[in-house]
């Protein structure tokens, strides 16, 4: 990089770019410099009642140090301790998992804690995995058994979500400042019951407006000590992320099935029909998996920058979010790739890398409130609701 780089004639959104891809470390006056351009160029951030302004104090972007050397010695050992005690150590692989991961993310000079405690992540374990082997038994000796422990399962869905959001909220901290949710039953049975249903009956056109209302059912309830997240969703961006991401899978679905059609006409010459078919099916699920992987990455980089870019924390901070499309589907991919032929062992290198990668993608716009923030009132937290969510494979994407 040479030093005649002229960043005055810079918008916005161009002086944010050129400080996310630029290396603080090797350029430390170039980072002053934009960062102070940055911060004479932020727009000043509107309360929800849009009385209030709040001034940018600075632009900063989120880092991670993690490093895959590290991770990988508390990788391994989890793994062979939670072997060794027949899962129970489990609870403190979690823990030491997730104090690696934000005690590593800093924002602002500053790290995020995590403090729940193994043994509140083993009680609700516990009861997780009692009441998955009570419904597992029903399910095999009574089917009129089974079916109540379906409705009730229906009903008791957006409970467990909200003990489960609310737990990881309130076990993480940043500047000893704690998170909180506020989330109401009756909003959950609505958004994660009702409407999903309600989808159906409109062919699932109205799942990507379904999947806002999630966003900002989990969003707009979350708090910084005293002070609320607010965002300012719109469906537009969701069905325009949808349906790119099935334009997308319909393309290369067809690409693929015509590629394997034919590499299965030439191998089949050459070979049993057993083994054709058997390379056919294994053909099929691997285009599937990937399939899913460009889809999936394209709608994520689409529906995060749109949910990070209208994010706030009243007073506090706005968020802006620049995930690449293109550089997410490779991100998956590669990673996918290196899992296989490593059998696994780099997923601690995966975890680091794609840590980086969202990080790379995330800056701050830290506001005037920052230094009035104070601990919020907030009730004691169970992980049981994280724990039985998990059990019974009920999906929370915080994004």
């Amino acid at each position: 990089m040479t030093n005649n780089i002229d960043y005055s004639n810079y918008s916005f959104e161009d002086l944010l770019s050129a400080r996310a891809g630029l290396d603080a470390d090797l350029y430390p006056e170039r980072a002053v410099e934009l960062d102070k351009l940055i911060a004479q160029k932020a727009p000043k951030i509107e309360s929800a009642d849009s009385t209030v302004q709040s001034a940018v104090l600075r632009q900063v972007q989120v880092k991670f140090h993690g490093k895959t050397s590290e991770f990988f010695g508390i990788w391994i050992v989890n793994i062979l301790l939670s072997i060794v005690t027949l899962g129970i150590y489990s609870a403190w692989a979690t823990v030491r998992t997730h104090r690696y991961f934000y005690s590593n993310t800093e924002i602002d000079g500053h790290c995020f804690s995590y403090l729940a405690n193994p043994v509140q992540i083993l009680k609700g374990r516990i009861i997780a995995v009692v009441a998955f082997a009570i419904y597992s038994i029903a399910a095999a000796f009574s089917p009129i058994l089974m079916l109540f422990f379906i409705v009730a399962f229906i009903f008791l869905t957006p409970m467990m979500i909200i003990l489960a959001v609310r737990f990881k909220m309130r076990m993480t901290a940043y500047r000893n400042i704690r998170f909180g949710f506020n989330g109401k039953y009756g909003d959950a049975f609505v958004v994660f019951v009702l409407l999903p249903i309600v989808s159906v009956f409109t062919l699932y056109t109205a799942l990507p407006w379904v999947f806002k209302k999630i966003d900002e059912f989990l969003h707009n309830n979350m708090t910084y000590g005293q002070q609320k997240f607010t965002t300012e969703l719109r469906s537009s961006q969701y069905y325009i992320a949808s349906i790119g991401a099935l334009v997308l899978a319909l393309i290369i679905g067809a690409l693929s099935l015509f590629a394997l059609g034919a590499s299965f006409s030439a191998f089949e010459a050459q070979s049993t029909l057993g083994s054709s078919f058997s390379l056919l099916t294994v053909g099929i699920m691997f285009g599937y998996l990937v399939i899913f992987l460009i889809a999936s990455s394209f709608y994520q980089a689409y529906v995060r920058n749109h949910l990070f870019n209208s994010m706030q924390i009243s007073n506090v901070a706005s968020f802006t979010s620049s995930v690449s499309a293109a550089r997410l589907i490779w991100l998956h991919l590669s990673n996918l790739i290196v899992l296989v032929v490593t059998l696994g062992l780099a997923l601690p290198w995966i975890h680091i890398r794609t840590s980086i990668f969202y990080a790379n993608a995330t800056n701050i716009s830290v506001l005037a409130g920052i230094t009035d923030v104070v601990e919020g009132v907030q009730d004691d937290t169970s992980a049981i609701g994280e724990e039985i969510a998990n059990v019974f494979d009920v999906d929370i994407a915080l994004g």
